[in-house]
């Protein structure tokens, strides 16, 4: 089973992400972007706030980071029967750099099977909290600030829509969980997805 986290920064998917991998037996738990050596020197470059990257290399960044993760720990993993919690996939590049980054939808989900070898999540947990919260959350993490932390509150406004209409679009594979309230409050929320 693939299950993948998406929100905006700040929603808490990856703190629910930890809680989520108790109800398993030794799952695999990775990040985009990372995940493996080479994917996490990429990770450096995409999330330094000293980088200044035209949105299509961005794009073509993440790309190649998914595709060595999906390659050297995801498809792997699946192939061994083993349960695969990824935080972050594919959904973020078309939320951040398709409804953020005003991308051809179309031409990034080209591009994520492509990478990915058409390999889509089970099941899709999304956080969804209002912009506002979520930047505020993330900006209040300490440590340098990360480039898309950076951005302003239209771009998350808009990333935030679309992951909403990601999820619109596929009800079946989304769960959409409230991220408002304690972490014990939004826990249970997830826990009804599993009931």
């Amino acid at each position: 089973m693939f299950i993948t986290f998406e929100g905006i920064d700040g929603s808490g998917k990856t703190t629910q992400l930890r809680r989520v991998a108790e109800r398993f037996r030794d799952p695999v738990i990775t990040k985009e972007p990372g995940g493996t050596p080479t994917a996490d020197r990429i990770r450096a470059i995409l999330l330094d706030a000293n980088s200044k990257l035209d949105p299509l290399a961005e794009v073509f960044l993440f790309a190649a980071s998914r595709h060595q993760h999906v390659v050297e720990v995801i498809k792997p993993a699946l192939d061994a029967g083993r349960v695969v919690l990824c935080d972050r996939y594919t959904d973020a590049t078309l939320a951040y750099q398709g409804f953020g980054r005003l991308l051809d939808l179309d031409r990034l989900r080209a591009l994520n099977d492509w990478a990915t070898g058409s390999l889509h999540p089970d099941r899709t947990l999304l956080f969804d909290i209002d912009e506002e919260t979520g930047l505020r959350r993330a900006r209040g993490r300490g440590g340098d600030e990360l480039r898309f932390e950076a951005e302003d509150l239209r771009f998350y406004r808009q990333v935030r829509e679309g992951y909403l209409a990601l999820a619109e679009s596929e009800p079946k594979r989304f769960a959409v969980i409230d991220a408002n309230g304690t972490l014990d409050e939004v826990a249970r929320r997830v826990d009804a997805v599993f009931a």
